[in-house]
């Protein structure tokens, strides 16, 4: 009852303009109009767009909110002072319940790569659910086994064999068992300030005390994050390396199971590895009989632009790629991809996944590797990021409060600090702009360990337009600080 009467509070504070407006007289006209202009000067004019959503006549944000606080988990938690009740989708494109456009430059965290309700992606689910929905890997059904065929063709080396599983999380999960299984050794690396799911695994290679409870989380050891901007050595990736050879040395037998890493950490603030760092780690880990695992869940399926995976930027070939997000466009699901011979591990035991390879997710995923290569978002996702990062640039010389600029493709940060030495994070700052950003139509992401970094990860249909839209707006919102 005190949480009920807690969110009950919370939520007249948060949404009471808008229950408001909700019981008015006001037109849907005037309920979707643009924000009124700010000291008189006109504000960004978002592109046009050849789509109206249908009327949404459901619970409104009031209800929604007052359910959410009483029947699901309190842990969860919602961006914005007055949080949105998003009810319709289209492209790069999110519309709230009075019909509202929005702008999505956060795709879901990076998990909207084709758009929202892409009509390929959609007929192709549509068409294997009216068919079956499920059945079981005990039967044969050709959408698993296309699609495994199809990702596969899109890995380098001799990475051919895929489990399926339904989230990032468990994806991890598989990796870190596998290598434990196939090496013989329990000890994994993994980099401090990497994010690898919230399973007992995963949390344990998780190196963020934001993200980690008080379980038992053994066998894992936490190496130097090479982040260029705040790391200690810069952007020596080979001095970074050599932590990795320490906590061989000095922590383990002298051998370890595996390690672990993202090529770009995007929970923890979309942190490029320093140059250098990834061939180098791979290096002394296999010296040692360790396996190489990438982390693609958030950097892979061409959203760095320049490569389909991240760590194809580093000229490394794992043993290991783990993935999810963005291979299913929304549609719950994950891979594990590794060798043929490294895969024989599961087989001295049964290994099952009830819904891993379902023929409804697996149809969907299948269906995004087509949109990818026919509309070329990988090339879009290199040409438009390129441009968009350009502008966060000529952003980060306008605005002190930018610190520093990052990522590639359409996996970016603006980090925003009160002080460019100390590097202090602009942890309230950032939520205002949000805020801000909000109300002018354009929605983003936050992260990084304190909390302070823009994550601008947008599907992968982002057009040049869109992101003349999306900087001129946060320029106007960073301007009222």
């Amino acid at each position: 009852m005190q949480r009920l009467a807690s969110s009950r509070r919370l939520l007249r504070a948060a949404l009471a303009p808008a229950s408001a407006r909700a019981n008015s007289s006001l037109s849907a006209a005037a309920a979707v109009a643009e924000p009124a202009p700010a000291n008189g000067a006109a504000l960004p004019k978002m592109p046009a767009f050849d789509y109206t959503p249908p009327p949404y006549d459901g619970p409104r944000a009031e209800e929604i909110f007052r359910k959410r606080a009483e029947f699901l988990s309190p842990s969860l938690f919602h961006f914005y002072d007055r949080p949105l009740n998003i009810v319709d989708g289209k492209m790069q494109y999110l519309f709230d319940e009075d019909g509202r456009r929005y702008l999505d430059a956060f795709g879901g965290i990076a998990t909207v790569c084709c758009g929202h309700c892409h009509p390929d992606v959609v007929e192709a689910i549509v068409n294997q659910a009216k068919r079956i929905q499920h059945s079981t890997v005990l039967y044969l059904n050709h959408a698993i086994a296309e699609f495994a065929e199809a990702l596969t063709s899109k890995m380098p080396g001799d990475l051919k064999v895929v489990f399926f599983t339904n989230s990032g999380t468990e994806a991890n999960e598989l990796a870190l068992m596998i290598a434990r299984l196939y090496t013989g050794c329990n000890d994994i690396i993994s980099l401090r300030n990497g994010y690898h799911g919230n399973a007992a695994g995963t949390m344990g290679a998780t190196a963020q005390s934001n993200w980690k409870f008080n379980v038992v989380q053994t066998g894992v050891h936490h190496a130097l994050n090479p982040d260029p901007y705040r790391g200690a050595f810069g952007s020596d990736g080979e001095k970074y390396a050599r932590d990795v050879q320490e906590i061989i040395e000095f922590g383990t037998t002298g051998r370890v199971a595996g390690f672990i890493s993202e090529a770009i950490q995007g929970v923890g603030g979309i942190v490029e590895l320093a140059p250098g760092y990834l061939p180098a780690a791979y290096n002394i880990v296999r010296k040692v009989g360790g396996l190489c695992i990438a982390d693609e869940v958030q950097a892979g399926v061409a959203r760095t632009g320049s490569h389909f995976w991240g760590f194809e930027g580093h000229g490394v070939i794992p043993d290991i790629v783990t993935m999810a997000k963005g291979i299913g466009n929304g549609i719950p699901i994950g891979a594990v991809v590794t060798t043929p011979d490294i895969a024989q591990v599961l087989t001295r035991r049964s290994y099952f996944n009830t819904f891993g390879g379902n023929p409804v997710s697996t149809a969907g995923g299948h269906a995004v590797l087509k949109v990818l290569e026919k509309e070329k978002l990988q090339e879009n996702a290199f040409a438009v990021g390129s441009y968009l990062k350009e502008g966060l640039n000529k952003l980060k010389e306008k605005h002190d409060i930018i610190g520093d600029v990052r990522g590639k493709g359409f996996l970016l940060g603006a980090e925003l600090v009160t002080d460019h030495d100390k590097k202090t994070p602009a942890k309230a700052e950032i939520s205002h702009v949000m805020n801000h950003m909000k109300d002018m139509g354009v929605l983003v992401g936050k992260g990084g360990f304190y909390g302070n970094v823009f994550r601008i990860t947008p599907p992968l249909c982002f057009t040049k337009e869109d992101s003349d839209f999306f900087i001129d707006v946060m320029d106007i919102a960073l301007s009222k600080l």
